[in-house]
This record gives structure tokens, C-alpha cells and sequence, in this order.
């Protein structure tokens, strides 16, 4: 564990972060955890209850709630956009199936600043529903954060009631995400990483979600917006390498675990799962060593949740990678690396 304490600390000396905090092990348990830097490069030190903005993590976390109502037969997977939300039903995406947005497949394109013109949660909305499509949906993949916004709404729709409380009914306390949480109030700020020099914002931004377009949704949102520690991502991690169990008894069944971290794409694309993402052939968050069954996420400021049925074994890594620039791209690397470090300590 010393090899990868130090490797963290070598690359906060080189200001890929100010911060980090990891946690690795697997379905019995955390093996090994530690704590590198600040919350901020003047800030108090971190610690292993810090917050982190998860940023994408948010997205397989949502996920897991569509998957909660899948098996309450609520919804099934092909089922379409319209089913749940009428204002899509005259649109080019009435017949793209949850399916195709758990998948990046629905051609919905990704990585749109909508926040720039969009301000306030129906307008962006309304704009989401405008894009135009980038292929027909199911022919290939594109990863977008606009697909998981609609799948927020899904959710609201169909439980009557607003993503964060689903998420925490459903999701987060049966699993014992006990500090994860959207728009955490404001005493907990000084325990939260600190993010980007935010231009539009004009301020260094720590306790308030980073996504633009997820503010403009009020920082409660199916891409992102959800704030969480080390302790509680190795919590879902060793739930999902136990098939569901948790200490309380069956949260997912089995089966739904095995069918949401499966590969649904092609070989010759992006590897996606229902939600998560498969660990590609080359140029893989998770590295070299875990096998080809991982499946994990990672998130723009610079978090990442990784899992292996297989080798049953997990690795969370959470830094604030985008502090006080998103311009430093080091990360990509230092997941790899990371990931290496934590199969050969286990091995």
C-alpha cells in the first residue's frame, strides 16, 4: 500500500490534484485506504470522510434506481422515452427505449453546454429535447450526458416524486450510501473538495455541483450532482461484486446484477454496460490487470468507481483532478497506474 500512497503523493506534488482519497478490497471488505492533500491547494487537509463531486459517477448510481424499478415491474428496458414523458412523443426521440440511454446507443449526442442559453431546468430541457440526433438510435454509441438527464426525468415520472428522494429511498440508504447526496447544505462545505475556477461563475467552486448543465437542473440531475466519500463508493462496490446482498439482505436480485454489467456494444465500440462502463481493450480507466469483466465509471472532476466479479475485487479513487483547472489531463494516466497498483497489491 506504501507503493501507491507514495505514487499518489508524487503526482499531487505535481498538481494533478490537491487531494485524494482511495479505497480498494473486495466483497468482504476494504483491504487497503488512504488519504493524499488538501481540499484545496490553501485548504485543510483531506480526509477519508471527505465529499467529492462524482460528477459522471452520479450516472451508473441513477442507474441502479431505473434498475430498482425494473425489478419492482415498473419498466422494462425496451420500453420508450414516451411511455413516460408525453413532451417527447411528437419528437425525434419517442422511440429511443431506456436500453439505448442506459447504452450510450439512442444517439442523443453528448457533451452539450446547453447551460449557456438554458437557463433554468424547463428551458434546458426543452433544449435537450431539440437536439438533433448525431445517428439512429441503436446503431452506435456516443457517450452523453444528455441521455441520463432524460432518464432523471423517467425516474421523477414514474415514482411521482423528485430524483433525490428516489435516489435516497431506493439507492442510497438500503445499500448504506449513508453521505451521498445531492446540494449537501452548507456546514458541510469545508469537508468537500474543492473543484474548478468556474469562468461562467467567477468564483472557485467547493460544495456546489461542478456541471454547469447540472446546475441549471438545480444540481439535482441523472448525469450529475451527487456529492460522496471513499467509504460509502466501496460500500456499492462490494455490494455489486455480492450480486445484490447486502448485510440487510437481497437489494438487486442476482440476475439484474449479472445483466447490468454486462457488455451490450458491440467488440468494435465503446464497451457499455446498462449504465456502467466495460473496460475497453486499450487506453482503459481501470489498466492493464484487472480482466476483461471489470466494469466501472468514471467522473469529469475526477473520480472513478472500478469492479472486478471476476477477480472479486474493486478500486475507488477519488481526487479533484479538475482543481483549479479542468486544463490539467493527467488523470487518464493516473487512473491506469492506479489500477495496476491495486491488482498487484491484492494479488
Amino acid at each position: 500500500m506504501d507503493v501507491i500512497h507514495n505514487f499518489l503523493l508524487k503526482k499531487r506534488e505535481q498538481h494533478a490534484f490537491s487531494c485524494a482519497v482511495y479505497a480498494f478490497g473486495n466483497s468482504t471488505g476494504i483491504l487497503g485506504s488512504g488519504v493524499v492533500g488538501t481540499l484545496s491547494w490553501d485548504g485543510p487537509a483531506a480526509h477519508e470522510g471527505s465529499l467529492f463531486d462524482l460528477a459522471s459517477v452520479t450516472k451508473p448510481i441513477v442507474s441502479l434506481a431505473i434498475m430498482k424499478l425494473f425489478e419492482a415491474g415498473e419498466l422494462c428496458l425496451d420500453d420508450t422515452i414516451s411511455r413516460f414523458l408525453p413532451d417527447y412523443c411528437h419528437s425525434d426521440k419517442a422511440g429511443i427505449t431506456l436500453f439505448q440511454l442506459l447504452t450510450h446507443t439512442s444517439g442523443i449526442p453528448g457533451q452539450q453546454p446547453l447551460f449557456h442559453f438554458a437557463d433554468t431546468r424547463d428551458k434546458l430541457m426543452r433544449a435537450v429535447r431539440q437536439l438533433p440526433l448525431r445517428f439512429k438510435a441503436g446503431t452506435s454509441v456516443e457517450y452523453t450526458s444528455q441521455g441520463f438527464m432524460i432518464l432523471g426525468d423517467i425516474i421523477e415520472a414514474v415514482t411521482s416524486q423528485r430524483l433525490d428522494r428516489t435516489m435516497k429511498e431506493l439507492v442510497l440508504e438500503p445499500v448504506g450510501m449513508n453521505r451521498t447526496l445531492f446540494n449537501p447544505p452548507a456546514e458541510l462545505r469545508d469537508s468537500i473538495a474543492a473543484t474548478e475556477y468556474c469562468q461562467w461563475r467567477n468564483r472557485i467552486i467547493q460544495g456546489e455541483v461542478h456541471d454547469e448543465n447540472a446546475v441549471n437542473l438545480g444540481g439535482i440531475a441523472g448525469h450529475a450532482g451527487l456529492f460522496g466519500t471513499a467509504s460509502d463508493l466501496s460500500q456499492l462496490a462490494r455490494t455489486m461484486l455480492c450480486k445484490g446482498e447486502t448485510s440487510k439482505g437481497t437489494w438487486l436480485h442476482a440476475a439484474t446484477v449479472e445483466l447490468m454489467s454486462r457488455r451490450h456494444t458491440p467488440p468494435n465500440l465503446l464497451s457499455r454496460c446498462l449504465g456502467w462502463q466495460g473496460k475497453d481493450a486499450r487506453h482503459s480507466p481501470a489498466g492493464d490487470l484487472f480482466s476483461d469483466e471489470a466494469y466501472g465509471h468514471t467522473g469529469f472532476t475526477g473520480t472513478s468507481i472500478f469492479m472486478d466479479p471476476s477477480l472479486d475485487r474493486f478500486a475507488i479513487l477519488l481526487t479533484n483532478r479538475v482543481h483549479p483547472s479542468r486544463d490539467n489531463d493527467s488523470i487518464a494516466s493516473i487512473r491506469a497506474i492506479y489500477h495496476n497498483l491495486v491488482c498487484l497489491a491484492v494479488s
